[in-house]
């Protein structure tokens, strides 16, 4: 399912639930404050102003939820998802303060100080039963799509109607010892109540403020490190942040990486972590920072190379020499055939001393200049005569090299500063590239001794079949 449409499937199954728990909330704090003055149960009442915050709360995550729902704009770049939170603090303050006020008139009625008769009513059972069962159908549907959408309102909500179930069974207790005589039992059931509403109040306190102040999920950290050791191209986990926001955990993570790769294979181990951590929490939005890391096993070569590529150089045939008190490093260096030799010096110059500052100061170093062929050089086909001509050169050349024979594809063209050739060849597949490259060079030479308009020879060696 495309990620846009799952995310409005989760977005309508929020609003469902809140919804429903809206009604819910709002008949239960109905019924519960008609029965309670009726009856006078401080026990019932305490429920009612319970069932009056949990209809308040409710409103509130139903807002939010719509809210948390609206992509990242200008002002909130990381979406907002933390509305939720701020519902979740707001139903905090509000069932600490009704705690506080049930405890207080508890205490009065326990003391004497306030009297009041309270009434077991019929009524009075049966709206505290329903309570209990609409409560727990509540709190488990709630609960359920909580853990599918990760909405911090929703499950704060069923929290709440847990917590509610299980002091509504206090009230029924009470309701039950005032049937039987003792009438300080609902003052006793309103602290039960009161308990259960503090406990609820910091269990979500608690995990509100942990939202709020960026606490990583326990174990997201280490989870996520485990999952990117197993990714092929890192080499090392340098940082790993998360934090959530809303139904969205959003994972900051630095990586080291050889630094000999190209960026395009960077980009593609990013990618690689980015789907596998994606598998294992569908829920994180990931953004990876990578850092080059030497490895043991760099060869002086790939160091060389490495250090041409990040000047914006290009250098080949790198020779590495050991020598008795020394290492010499000699490479050809590629710059615009146009450019002036002291400037061209100069660059020779600048990669000579990144070269010796990267490998000691008592590296020998020599770097040798060859002209870049033009970026684009206009050019035609030759004649076929002088393609037949040329052909019959190489042929002839060919035959005089062992190991070197069948001469095809030849293409000639011409271009403001001479010929360039091109030619296939068959060699024997057993030769090492070296030998083989050292026939082909032989081969070119030969041509353009004989054939002096020539400006460039590519010779493209095959194996034999």
């Amino acid at each position: 399912m495309p990620a846009v449409t799952l995310h409005w499937v989760y977005m309508n199954a929020k609003e469902k639930a809140a919804l429903g728990s809206i009604a819910a909330s709002a008949g239960l704090t109905v019924a519960k404050a008609v029965i309670g003055l009726l009856s006078g149960s401080l026990a019932i009442l305490s429920e009612a102003g319970h069932s009056l915050l949990d209809f308040a709360a409710t409103v509130l995550t139903y807002v939010a939820v719509r809210i948390s729902g609206k992509p990242a704009d200008a002002e909130h770049q990381y979406g907002h998802g933390k509305v939720e939170s701020v519902t979740a603090l707001i139903e905090t303050a509000f069932l600490f303060l009704l705690a506080a006020a049930v405890v207080f008139e508890a205490v009065q009625r326990l003391l004497g100080e306030r009297v009041y008769a309270v009434e077991a009513t019929a009524a009075a059972f049966a709206i505290i039963v329903v309570s209990i069962v609409v409560d727990f159908f509540r709190a488990r549907t709630l609960g359920r799509v909580a853990k599918a959408t990760s909405s911090q309102a929703l499950e704060a909500d069923a929290l709440h109607f847990r917590s509610d179930m299980w002091s509504s069974i206090a009230v029924l207790v009470g309701l039950g010892g005032v049937a039987l005589g003792y009438s300080w039992a609902d003052a006793a059931a309103a602290l039960v109540v009161a308990v259960f509403i503090g406990i609820a109040g910091w269990r979500l306190g608690r995990r509100t403020i942990d939202a709020l102040t960026d606490t990583a999920p326990a174990g997201v950290s280490e989870r996520v490190a485990a999952i990117t050791r197993r990714v092929p191209g890192i080499v090392t986990v340098e940082r790993v942040r998360a934090r959530p926001a809303g139904a969205v955990l959003f994972v900051d993570l630095g990586v080291g990486v050889s630094r000999a790769l190209p960026l395009e294979r960077v980009a593609a181990i990013k990618e690689r972590l980015v789907r596998a951590i994606r598998a294992e929490l569908p829920e994180a939005e990931v953004t990876i920072t990578t850092e080059p890391r030497a490895l043991d096993d760099e060869t002086v070569r790939e160091r060389v190379m490495l250090i041409a590529r990040n000047s914006g150089l290009a250098v080949h045939h790198v020779a590495v020499q050991a020598l008795a008190d020394r290492l010499s490093v000699s490479a050809d260096l590629e710059v615009d055939g146009t450019l002036p030799l002291n400037a061209a010096h100069e660059t020779a110059s600048a990669l000579e001393e990144a070269i010796r500052e990267e490998l000691g100061p008592d590296v020998e170093v020599e770097t040798h200049i060859e002209p870049l062929p033009a970026a684009l050089l206009a050019g035609r086909d030759a004649a076929a005569a002088r393609v037949a001509e040329i052909g019959q050169a190489l042929a002839a050349l060919a035959a005089e090299l062992p190991g070197l024979s069948e001469v095809h594809d030849v293409r000639v063209r011409e271009t403001a500063d001479g010929e360039i050739v091109n030619f296939h060849c068959r060699v024997d597949p057993a030769l090492s590239v070296s030998a083989v490259h050292g026939l082909v060079d032989a081969i070119e030479r030969g041509l353009r001794r004989r054939f002096a308009g020539i400006a460039r020879v590519i010779g493209h060696a095959e194996p034999r079949r």
